[in-house]
């Protein structure tokens, strides 16, 4: 009777750590985590005079990492700058080269009054009046004249400057772009470059990711699409070793529009698929989280 009931003590006991093994295994996908990457390049050709990247740096977003050698540039543009005062300093001061014909017209004026009021006294004739209507005429056309002239000198000049102002610009915005920065917060995952090194434009200077929230790229069958939504909150478990598993929680923000063949390295709930549905769960990483770590997810 003892080892009867030793015996069934026994089977009871392997049904329940059966029971329980089952349920660590019943997940609806599996996948690995990722994140989503970004490789920063340089956009100019040159020294990296300056380079503060190191792999496992965490970087601000902005945040100045790069600078290529920008003084033949800088030369270049004090240069030009130089040539369009050069030019500008040419152009006519129109007020100052007026101003004597500004003056006699005003003289004019004032004797045209004097004569009109000396005509109506009789002290003066008519054709003195007339003269001196002429003068003023023949005076106000001079003026109109050399203000045209003068303005026409002017433009022209200050048009010459504009093919160089347009230049220097192009320069300035070859400076700015010898100047890397950081185009998102997160941390350095590859370093491609050192400084004093010679970059070119579009090579890659180090790769980026922000690992504060990681992305399970996971993989379900056909029936299983009418379970899932975007938005959805599901279970994401990761191993903490010693046979446990860690619970996080994740939501469902994309599901590939399109099926695939199974991956080698997937295991879906249903064996026997041929082709599975990728999709993606956002999960906020605490730390524990690491990119090719191997998630199980639960509806």
């Amino acid at each position: 009777m003892k080892n009867k009931l030793i015996l069934i003590s026994y089977l009871a006991l392997s049904i329940l750590l059966f029971s329980c093994s089952n349920d660590n295994g019943d997940f609806d996908a599996t996948g690995t985590f990722e994140s989503e990457e970004v490789i920063v390049s340089a956009e100019a050709m040159g020294k990296l005079v300056f380079f503060n990247v190191e792999e496992g740096m965490n970087l601000k977003k902005d945040q100045i990492v790069a600078v290529v050698d920008t003084t033949q540039l800088y030369l270049k543009k004090k240069q030009l700058e130089s040539t369009i005062k050069s030019v500008l300093v040419t152009q006519p001061d129109i007020p100052t080269q007026l101003a004597s014909i500004k003056e006699q017209i005003t003289t004019t004026e004032r004797e045209k009054v004097r004569i009109e009021n000396l005509v109506k006294t009789n002290a003066a004739t008519t054709k003195q009046l007339d003269d001196i209507n002429s003068q003023l005429e023949v005076l106000t056309k001079q003026y109109d004249a050399a203000k045209s002239s003068l303005t026409i000198t002017k433009q022209g000049i200050i048009s010459q400057t504009l093919p160089l102002k347009t230049q220097v610009e192009q320069i300035q915005d070859q400076i700015n772009k010898s100047i890397t920065k950081n185009p998102v917060d997160g941390t350095v995952l590859t370093r491609y470059a050192m400084q004093n090194e010679i970059t070119s434009n579009g090579k890659a200077l180090y790769k980026i990711a922000d690992l504060s929230e990681m992305i399970l790229r996971a993989y379900i069958n056909g029936d299983q699409l009418a379970q899932i939504k975007l938005g959805q909150k599901v279970k994401v478990f990761v191993d903490k070793g010693d046979g446990q598993q860690k619970e996080l929680s994740g939501d469902i923000y994309w599901v590939s529009s399109k099926a695939e063949f199974t991956p080698k390295t997937i295991q879906t709930k249903d064996e026997r698929a041929n082709l599975v549905y990728a999709i993606k769960v956002k999960v906020i990483n605490d730390g524990y989280l690491k990119i090719g770590m191997y998630g199980e997810v639960k509806f």
